[in-house]
């Protein structure tokens, strides 16, 4: 009896805490209506009148009136006043760590710094910003985004020269492809460098007539200057961590990805510090070179967040750069090696078999393969080693080849049996390919970035800009992959244009699937995240010569507005 009694009771409190808990009052959520709504939910453009978001998530999407009686009265009501809204951008490929050193360096695209046409603008350029900014003699002077190509002279800085305006500071200019620097005397001996050095395998350091090193270093041979960098403290980081991830933010981007994430900032991102800040979604991808140390860690988690942050898969390097000439390609370059040797056509910068032997210890744990390759010679490495670990597209490891710019048609193939998603990257066509013309035919030029030809062969391609390779500048991605116009007005692949709103799957759903999050981001439907960009203007009614000069209004993370104009 007293048993019973007891039952009694004890199913009484648990009707009464169901009922509680039934009728607990729901989170208000907002709800998002009065402008254009492009759901990107689908192969051709769909739009809805209003959208109703309730703890981050999207619970609604379709008509106004029932979108007012599912969000409530409580409801924040979000008038988008005849803006245009879309899914937050996903970011395929950048290099998030960088914005956190920009602030200590000198940065040639900043309109405040200006933009040095020769040699000697430059040199005077770097000189003037090392004396207003105080930096001590014998301290390091970074300085981004340098490039030959738009010198007058199109040459490289040299050493001498270097020498000449900075001779006690440890001067390193940065090539915009960050696959390269130029370094001065004091550099090259802060890193231990001089015409005896061994030149590495997979590395470029070129000498003067005069035997001696003329600063210049690609790839594996910069390793030594970029591993001396000084490195900022925790605290200046998180200084630099909010504006980074204002930087997305601003541009419409509610999920960043660092492309090649090295073992301090690896720390320092997933850390809790760093965690506490974080308003949008960041993917690492550590570098291959740090993985034996990763594969020792029981603790380490791939593939789920933790906050806002997780760790995606492994970034492998194959080759370097085309506009530097370090792509690895089954063609000679025109105009030769860096140092302007002929012939040359590149070379790997890690071995085949290095590379499969690290990827088949990533494979076997499950973690999901990135792998830079730029020349064609470099992904028939990566499809031959794909093929050798055996994955397959039905086996949905989605193996990620990023730029894979000078791909051929016939590798196409070979991406769809595996299963690869190529990371494009259209700003080529724009900003590099007067110069791939001076070194590839026309008809090469033309198949760079081919978004067209991947889409025929049922690949699902996503679009980057390598920052800070390139501006973090959506809407010339989009621009750059529909118009494939260079800085001088030359049209590369005409067949391989997209339209607006596949343009825009490249920065949404492509990207989303790339990493496993189709189903949480990229497109406007119930049970997605609540992240969206509202523009001044639809992209798909926009004219081509204005699709660069569309603004962003506001970028919402899970339902919370995280920059505003």
């Amino acid at each position: 009896m007293h048993k019973q009694i007891l039952s009694t009771i004890a199913g009484g409190l648990a009707l009464v805490a169901a009922s509680a808990s039934a009728h607990k009052p729901a989170e208000p959520g907002s709800l998002w209506r009065g402008g254009t709504i492009i759901t990107m939910d689908g192969e051709r453009p769909q739009t809805v009148e209003a959208v109703v978001e309730r703890g981050g998530r999207i619970v609604f999407a379709g008509r106004e009136t029932r979108a007012r009686r599912i969000a409530g009265r409580a409801a924040a009501d979000r008038d988008l006043n005849g803006a245009t809204m879309l899914p937050g951008f996903v970011d395929a490929h950048s290099h998030f760590a960088i914005a956190l050193q920009l602030a200590g360096g000198i940065d040639l695209s900043d309109p405040a710094v200006g933009t040095p046409r020769d040699i000697s603008a430059l040199l005077t350029t770097v000189q003037r910003e090392v004396t207003a900014r105080a930096i001590p003699e014998d301290q390091w002077v970074v300085v981004w985004q340098y490039n030959e190509e738009a010198l007058a002279e199109r040459r490289h800085v040299t050493r001498v020269e270097l020498d000449a305006v900075l001779p006690k500071h440890k001067v390193v200019l940065v090539h915009v492809s960050v696959h390269g620097v130029v370094a001065n005397s004091a550099t090259l001996a802060a890193a231990k460098l001089d015409e005896n050095s061994p030149v590495p395998d997979g590395g470029v350091m070129t000498k003067g007539p005069d035997g001696k090193l003329t600063g210049l270093l690609f790839e594996k041979a910069m390793f030594p200057v970029m591993m001396g960098l000084p490195q900022p403290s925790e605290a200046q980081k998180l200084a630099a961590l909010e504006a980074a991830q204002l930087r997305y933010a601003r541009e419409g981007f509610t999920h960043a990805q660092d492309g090649s994430t090295q073992p301090a900032d690896v720390a320092f991102l997933t850390g809790p510090a760093a965690a506490q800040r974080m308003k949008i979604d960041l993917a690492l991808l550590p570098s291959w070179m740090g993985l034996d140390a990763l594969l020792a860690r029981s603790d380490v988690r791939f593939g789920s967040y933790q906050g806002r942050v997780k760790l995606q898969g492994i970034k492998f390097l194959l080759d370097g750069s085309p506009q530097a000439r370090t792509a690895y390609m089954t063609r000679d370059y025109a105009r030769g090696a860096p140092d302007g040797s002929h012939p040359w056509h590149g070379q790997p910068v890690t071995p085949e078999a290095e590379f499969l032997a690290s990827a088949r210890k990533v494979h076997a744990r499950g973690w999901q393969i990135f792998v830079h390759a730029n020349g064609d010679a470099a992904i028939d490495m990566a499809v031959r080693s794909f093929d050798a670990l055996g994955i397959k597209a039905k086996n949905n490891r989605r193996p990620v080849v990023i730029h894979s710019q000078f791909q051929r048609p016939d590798q196409l193939a070979a991406y769809a049996r595996i299963g690869v998603g190529p990371a494009y990257f259209s700003n080529h066509t724009h900003y590099f390919a007067d110069t791939h013309r001076s070194n590839f035919s026309p008809e090469v030029v033309g198949f760079i970035s081919p978004f067209k030809a991947a889409r025929a062969a049922g690949l699902r391609p996503s679009n980057h800009s390598d920052f800070p390779v390139t501006a973090l500048d959506p809407f010339t991605q989009l621009w750059s992959s529909m118009a494939r116009t260079s800085l001088t007005g030359v049209v590369s692949g005409e067949d391989q244009r997209l339209s607006a709103y596949e343009g825009l799957q490249a920065l949404t759903t492509g990207a989303a699937w790339q990493v496993y999050e189709e189903n949480r981001k990229g497109r406007i439907r119930k049970g997605m995240l609540a992240d969206f960009v509202v523009l001044d203007r639809n992209p798909l009614t926009t004219p081509l010569d204005q699709i660069r000069s569309i603004k962003v209004l506001e970028t919402v993370k899970e339902g919370e507005t995280v920059w505003r104009r």
